[in-house]
């Protein structure tokens, strides 16, 4: 089985690391500033949970309408012109005294920029590490997003407390000045995918629906990575939740810490387990994610509640799993629009979750809600399990 040491020799890899390292903790920092910054403004956790929730919706629109250009111009080009397009709209979202409304629609179209990206970066892996390498630089880069989210929350609430949130959105513009020089620097000039004819956009958005909805196993894999919609909550109400316990901003950035922190762990025992063993436990993780935040019910203090969201995290890594799954069942040639969709369908029900814990939390402690979200996630993800199975079933009986 292939190791780090051969993934740190392929200079291109190393790029693409150090490019996704920067850009996540700088997100990070903006998701914490405006956070703040919204409560401090008008001390309302639903209008708090529902720019949270702005980083997640857009992808209803961009997930499959903007996705898709990663299978239609080169990979690498789309990836330096999201980053150099986020960066423009953040340095304008940092202007003092920026009404809120102009925030939440500036946040909206960073967010519709990040489709792209993404789906290019998910689609270029394979072809970096088109061996058995791909798994585990797939698993390097999950680790690296939870580090980089761990460092990025943790040096944001601190940031945000020290400098205010305009400069902290300004250091998150320059990580993405960042990734750009190092994708368009480092990475190998490739061709757009020539594996089919292009089309209009309707004909490649309606053929990648077809083949996820029609593929079994990619319609549970997607109904797996959508119960991150109820793990996310404790994030979600992480600025009212510090509020009530009588905390600041560095607390908001523990609490977002916490559930990085056991992602990473998760990932990297998931990532050197073996595949057979890891894909046995990974829809059963789907359901420890979500009951381990049923004891919230009971108010435990800082200590305990960072332990719950470290462990929710831990067992959230079987989200790795299925994303090398998903990927590697999907051609080459519609792999940037399927990953879209997909990315779509867990941003979507992260960003209704993080909405519906908004209004909750209104009326209801930030405790309960957490707890009733992993109540409710847990028996959800019953359902996305037993889709699964029935999945792999199938695939047996057709074989």
């Amino acid at each position: 089985m292939p190791g780090y040491r051969e993934l740190a020799r392929d200079g291109e890899f190393r790029a693409l690391f150090v490019a996704h390292l920067v850009s996540v903790a700088g997100d990070q920092f903006a998701r914490v500033a405006l956070t703040v910054l919204v409560y401090d403004r008008t001390a309302s956790a639903g209008l708090t949970a529902l720019t949270f929730a702005l980083t997640f919706l857009p992808d209803l629109i961009g997930g499959p309408l903007l996705s898709g250009l990663a299978d239609r111009f080169a990979r690498k080009e789309v990836m330096v012109a999201a980053d150099l397009a986020r960066a423009a709209l953040l340095l304008v979202m940092a202007v003092p005294l920026m009404p809120l409304w102009a925030l939440a629609a500036l946040l909206v179209l960073v967010q519709f920029a990040g489709a792209p990206h993404g789906a290019a970066r998910a689609a270029l892996l394979p072809q970096i590490l088109p061996d058995e390498r791909y798994p585990l630089g797939q698993a390097v880069l999950s680790t690296v997003t939870q580090v980089a989210q761990v460092a990025g929350f943790l040096s944001g609430g601190a940031l945000v407390a020290w400098l205010g949130s305009g400069p902290v959105l300004v250091a998150d513009a320059v990580t993405f000045l960042v990734s750009a020089f190092f994708v368009g620097l480092f990475l190998l000039d490739r061709p757009a995918p020539r594996g089919r004819r292009v089309r209009a956009w309707p004909a490649d958005l309606a053929g990648g629906t077809r083949l996820v909805w029609r593929d079994h196993r990619l319609r549970a894999l997607v109904a797996l990575a959508c119960v991150s919609g109820f793990y996310i909550v404790g994030e979600a109400l992480a600025v009212p939740f510090a509020a009530q316990l009588g905390a600041g901003p560095a607390v908001v950035g523990a609490i977002f810490g916490s559930y990085a922190v056991g992602a990473a762990a998760g990932m990297v025992v998931l990532a050197r387990m073996p595949r057979e063993l890891g894909m046995r436990w990974m829809p059963w993780l789907s359901v420890v994610s979500c009951a381990v935040l049923v004891p919230m019910v009971f108010a435990p203090g800082l200590v305990w509640s960072l332990v719950l969201f470290a462990l929710s995290g831990a067992a959230s890594g079987y989200q790795l799993l299925a994303n090398t799954t998903f990927v590697r069942i999907v051609p080459d040639d519609v792999r940037g629009q399927a990953f879209g969709l997909a990315v779509t369908a867990l941003r979507v029900s992260q960003g209704l979750g993080i909405a519906a814990a908004g209004v909750l939390a209104e009326w209801w402690p930030a405790h309960d809600v957490v707890a009733a979200a992993g109540l409710v996630g847990a028996v959800a993800a019953g359902g996305a399990v037993w889709w699964w199975r029935q999945s792999a079933r199938l695939l047996e009986q057709a074989t």
